[in-house]
């Protein structure tokens, strides 16, 4: 006989036991209790609907089914099967709402409560993640597995924001259906339930308009340059064919609605306007301001200069038949159009976009955005749809019902919430998944910054600056991911994962049962079911990072390790060979006072997780020496860069380079005393897709007060030409024994970036690391 529990909802943590930490569950649950014993799921297992419509758990039945591959049994509620029992049942606590559940799991019955469909989902997700990992496996199930055991359990849950989103950019590379199929298997398994689909932009239109067939003939296709750096990649030249990309027809588009609502997920359609439009624009100039022609970019844009043409009446015709068709392939309440990063450079050169600033009594440019964006949203809410737009739609006045998602930080957002407008929140800072997640000379290559899984962990959603009634326009949060440097889809796994649970997590569950060292724990069998599932994962949060402190009084430096992972063990070796499980382990920081490459890995039941960190320490005659500028150092780098015994890696951004904007590096080190030199040995970097360039040349001088110097050579190096690869130069001077307390350097800066380079004409940067002087 089915009892019908009643739960007793508590805001305190008395009922998270110790045994609990057994129950590996990601998000975690907002209560959950154990208990003693197992239910045995088999084939003998029968499925009891206590509801009135068993449509409304058809979804979870069928997720149960095909991850367990057991079948399911059926009664309905008046029979009393003589088998074990998994029983749909519904409930009326409105503290639920859409997406809550409440789920027991007693040796003789699995009862599963919820309001709607999303809460019976959510909680065989949750099931499932009671058992081995191996369930999640998309191999056939060995003949031996014909049953799972579930340990007996209590728990209800239900999450803490509504939006709780992925994004995925399309645009600058094309995925297949199938893998965005993944892609909400992904989100599902998460309890995530919004899908930003970037589905336009300047490098491709993805998505089939019946009315403009161009969108997808032209639009959807650029020319091959993939064997190019991204920001490198020069426009389609006269002939050239455009053959790579892809787009979704409207019926694939239809089949993945379905598909996204059958997982209870939200699609939200972007289509960017009124910049990031070269692929429509290529395929329909007229709607611009110039008339083209245009070609579809085959890398990196910036500024973003082409846009739709806001004086021309036809633009805004064209856009909503556009819309008209987006909105009938996508039921969802909101639609995405972007907003962002819109350069006003051509409408402040357009006869028709000035006359309609005057016409329509607007004060400039950034008004006119306001205009186009307002207009659009008398478009999309005459279809009873919400508008929203990244964080620029802000600029010249937000459209009255306008949502805003907040990317530029959280300014933006915050904003918008005191003027009693929705916000969804995705700073870069911590939901750009396009950014590296390890140390990036052990990452695959990235647009840059530094996110790893402990930091979007970390984030909070709702800024403490907002009052109680403006954080309730706080909708939730979700991460982002930008394909400029994921070609393939593994790749956008591996961006994607674990962070993705990390975000889960954040917006799932209540703030304060979120703890690091336990969702780090957790996260391990996570990483096993994502195995099992053939995702492609970063394993970067084990990676060993390698800390090294100077101290410039007894000139030793202290060597600390770490990995953002509580549990692994952490070996080393002095001597640049491959730490093993026999190596020195890592108890506590120590000091080092001679040159030495330090290796180090994380070992789980010793077996090494993660990358492998080095650092090697370089220990001459100018270490830890103070250095004096003439001319400063920008963002990168600290006042020690040049002295540390550190050397920088092919990413500019690792904290040992230290970055010049235009300037040349004039320094001038102090090694204490008069010093006999046989050679100084400077490093620089070049990423000319990031506009950095070695120096022209290198002067060295030597002097025994800091005002007078004798020559000790110099060395031209010539100006990078185009597509050179990024890399290290070591430029080593020999000054035959000269003797001197000081030391100059000069290293002259490019100036400008060359003709052949996008940016050309625009500040070049200098980068440089130690100075080694032996």
């Amino acid at each position: 006989m089915l009892i019908l529990t009643v739960f007793v909802w508590s805001q305190g943590m008395s009922a998270q036991t110790a045994e609990a930490s057994r129950y590996n569950i990601i998000p975690k649950p907002a209560r959950i209790e154990t208990a003693k014993g197992t239910f045995i799921f088999s084939p003998k297992t029968v499925a009891r609907y206590l509801i009135a419509d068993e449509k409304n758990v058809q979804s979870a039945l069928t997720l149960l089914e095909e991850i367990t591959g057991i079948p399911m049994k059926l009664a309905s509620k008046e029979q009393s099967p003589d088998a074990n029992t998994i029983s749909f049942a519904p409930t009326t606590d409105e503290r639920l709402g859409d997406e809550g559940y409440m789920l027991e799991v007693t040796p003789e019955e699995i009862t599963i409560q919820a309001g709607k469909p999303a809460g019976w989902f959510y909680a065989v997700q949750t099931l499932l993640q009671l058992l081995p990992a191996e369930v999640y496996s998309k191999k056939e199930k060995s003949p031996w597995r014909n049953h799972w055991e579930f340990p007996c359990v209590s728990i209800v849950d239900t999450p803490r924001f509504r939006w709780r989103g992925m994004h995925l950019d399309v645009s600058r590379h094309f995925f297949p259906v199938n893998d965005i199929y993944t892609y909400l298997d992904m989100l599902a398994m998460h309890k995530l339930n919004v899908f930003h689909w970037h589905l336009t932009d300047d490098q491709g239109w993805r998505i089939e308009i019946k009315k403009y067939p161009r969108l997808t003939e032209i639009g959807a296709w650029r020319v091959d340059r993939e064997n190019q750096h991204w920001n490198s990649r020069e426009p389609q030249r006269a002939g050239e064919k455009a053959t790579y990309g892809g787009y979704y027809t409207q019926e694939e588009i239809k089949r993945v609605v379905k598909y996204a609502a059958d997982h209870n997920i939200t699609i939200v359609p972007e289509i960017e306007m009124p910049a990031h439009t070269t692929a429509a624009l290529a395929a329909y100039p007229q709607f611009s301001c110039t008339g083209g022609p245009f070609t579809v970019p085959p890398g990196g844009v910036w500024p973003i200069t082409d846009i739709y043409c806001a004086g021309n009446d036809s633009t805004f015709y064209f856009l909503q038949d556009v819309l008209a068709e987006v909105m009938e392939l996508f039921p969802g309440q909101f639609i995405h159009v972007g907003g962002d990063e819109a350069d006003k450079k051509e409408w402040k050169a357009c006869p028709k976009c000035r006359a309609r600033i005057k016409q329509e009594g607007l004060k400039d440019e950034t008004e006119l955005q306001s205009y186009f964006i307002k207009r659009i949203e008398r478009f999309i809410t005459s279809h009873g749809r919400r508008l929203i737009g990244w964080d620029e739609i802000l600029e010249g006045g937000l459209a009255p019902e306008a949502t805003v998602m907040s990317w530029r930080g959280e300014a933006g957002g915050i904003a918008a919430a005191r003027q009693n407008h929705d916000v969804v929140m995705t700073p870069g800072s911590h939901c750009y998944f396009d950014y590296y997640q390890g140390l990036p000379d052990m990452e695959p290559l990235a647009i840059g910054g530094y996110t790893p899984l402990s930091k979007v962990y970390s984030y909070e959603p709702v800024p403490e600056s907002l009052s109680a009634e403006e954080a309730r326009h706080v909708l939730g949060a979700q991460a982002n991911l930008w394909t400029e440097y994921n070609p393939v889809f593994e790749h956008a796994q591996y961006m994607t994962l674990p962070r993705m649970a990390a975000m889960a997590e954040v917006l799932w569950s209540p703030k304060e049962r979120r703890v690091w060292d336990d969702f780090s724990r957790r996260v391990e069998l996570q990483l096993m079911r994502y195995e099992e599932a053939g995702y492609n994962y970063s394993k970067s949060a084990y990676s060993v990072s390698v800390t090294v402190m100077p101290d410039t009084i007894s000139k030793r430096v202290t060597v600390s390790m770490g990995t953002e992972m509580t549990t692994p063990v952490i070996r080393y070796t002095l001597d640049g060979t491959e730490p093993k499980n026999s190596s020195q382990r890592y108890e506590q920081p120590f000091t080092i006072d001679k040159t030495c490459v330090i290796r180090a890995g994380a070992f789980v039941e010793r077996n090494l997780r993660g990358n492998i960190g080095e650092r090697k320490v370089l220990f001459h005659k100018a270490i830890l020496a103070d250095v004096k500028l003439t001319y400063p150092f920008e963002r990168y780098g600290t006042n020690r860069t040049l002295t540390d015994g550190l050397r920088g890696t092919l990413s500019f951004n690792d904290g040992n380079w230290q970055g010049y904007h235009q300037n040349d590096v004039e320094a001038v080190i102090d090694l204490g005393k008069s010093t006999t030199i046989s050679s100084i040995t400077t490093t620089f970097l070049q990423n000319t897709a990031s506009w950095i360039f070695f120096p022209v040349s290198v002067e060295y001088s030597v002097g025994n007060d800091i005002s007078t110097f004798v020559a000790a050579g110099s060395q031209d190096i010539p100006v990078a030409g185009k597509d050179e690869a990024t890399s290290i130069k070591e430029i080593q001077q020999d000054t035959i024994n000269m003797t001197g307390r000081f030391l100059r350097i000069r290293a002259k800066n490019v100036g400008v970036c060359p003709e052949w380079h996008p940016g050309r004409g625009e500040k070049a940067w200098l980068f440089i690391d130690e100075i080694v002087v032996e």
